[in-house]
């Protein structure tokens, strides 16, 4: 086997692909990169039994065909250190001794047996298939991701809940102190079907996405698994088990009191006085008709922190807590300039929403307060 390609361009591919790869694998062979070639086409793989990635490439002029493993680090570690130049790989079929040549060096590495590394796993089910566009399902993870939880007693809370209706998709996460949803409404995927996606595939998935791309992504669901197509790339990963809760329960109906604030203006705020809160974190909010009073305190090293910024309320003066990292976190994923926390009592949950939704979606996020 020979192929040439330009360094730059496999370093991107390769970077994009390890993202997969967990070190130090049960099975020695995944700690490497599977190179396939066929043809003038050449596949890299990446896999860690429970997600693969794929990426093609076009390299005109190659010769032969056949498959071998690479180290990933070694591999990784040479293109880093080389400028964009042309690559020449010449495979032994018999030894699969590797020889890379490049400008005025080589690199000569032995590969291990391609036909080793596992085979994609087999579709389980009734397989249904839709389209989103690339921007969808990038909007649809980043807006949620953020909430996914990390409890492994908690399995179905470690990953993003994918509600598809016929005609819209709602993209759910939560860590049982926060809660988000978001909703896609002027999207058809014509079918109807639930899953949970891990956070490690999500994250993959957002990293080879174009996030203003309108070009779709073909998604394929079976019982277990989902494959995602998305140009000149291939992810497919399994589910997390478990039935996730009934997310619309815990979001209350019946808020009634209305914060309307400069989204930038209170995180900048809760940024500065959150440097004097004490090991919990608690940031008060006392709330008044035109202003909200910011308050920190730390008895175990006597610091305290106050601000005033001006908002829009109408409800009762109302003292609620939150933890300054969640707090900051949600105005962070927020989004728009200005935001709306909707509010009833000071022991139960907050609503905060853009105070303008994007088109053709709903954002919300319920955080929890902490008793004051």
């Amino acid at each position: 086997m020979k192929f040439n390609i330009s360094s730059k361009l496999l370093l991107s591919r390769l970077n994009a692909v390890s993202k997969v790869i967990v070190y130090k694998n049960a099975y020695a062979i995944l700690d490497n990169f599977l190179f396939e070639l066929e043809g003038e086409r050449l596949v890299i793989t990446g896999c860690d039994m429970e997600t693969r990635l794929t990426t093609v490439l076009e390299v005109p002029g190659a010769e032969g065909s056949g498959k071998f493993a690479i180290d990933v680090k070694r591999v990784l570690s040479l293109l880093k250190e080389l400028p964009d130049t042309a690559m020449t790989f010449d495979i032994n079929d018999e030894t699969l001794e590797v020889n890379i040549a490049y400008m005025n060096g080589k690199f000569n590495a032995m590969a291990l047996n391609g036909e080793e590394y596992p085979l994609k796993a087999t579709s389980s089910g009734e397989t249904l298939q839709f389209a989103l566009s690339q921007k969808d399902i990038f909007d649809g993870i980043q807006h949620t991701v953020f909430a996914v939880g990390t409890d492994d007693m908690r399995p179905q809370f470690m990953g993003i809940y994918w509600d598809i209706k016929v005609d819209g998709i709602t993209f759910v996460a939560s860590d049982s102190h926060k809660l988000v949803r978001y909703k896609k409404i002027n999207v058809q995927p014509g079918i109807e079907r639930a899953f949970i996606l891990p956070t490690k595939p999500a994250s993959v998935l957002m990293n080879v996405l174009d996030k203003n791309s309108t070009n779709e992504v073909n998604v394929l669901v079976d019982e277990t698994s989902a494959t995602f197509e998305a140009g000149d790339y291939t992810l497919t990963c399994r589910f997390i088990n478990g039935r996730y809760p009934n997310y619309n329960a815990v979001i209350p109906e019946n808020n009634p009191y209305s914060v309307v604030a400069d989204r930038q203006m209170l995180l900048n705020s809760l940024r500065r006085v959150s440097v004097f809160a004490a090991v919990g974190g608690l940031i008060k909010l006392d709330l008044k008709a035109d202003s909200v009073f910011l308050s920190s305190q730390d008895l175990d090293h006597s610091t305290s922190a106050e601000e005033t910024i001006q908002c829009d309320y109408n409800g009762e003066p109302m003292t609620i807590g939150f933890k300054n990292q969640d707090i900051i976190e949600v105005l962070n994923n927020v989004g728009s300039d200005m935001v709306n926390i909707k509010l009833s009592d000071p022991a139960r949950a907050g609503i905060f929403l853009p105070d303008q939704q994007e088109e053709g979606e709903e954002l919300l996020i319920l955080q929890m307060p902490m008793m004051i």
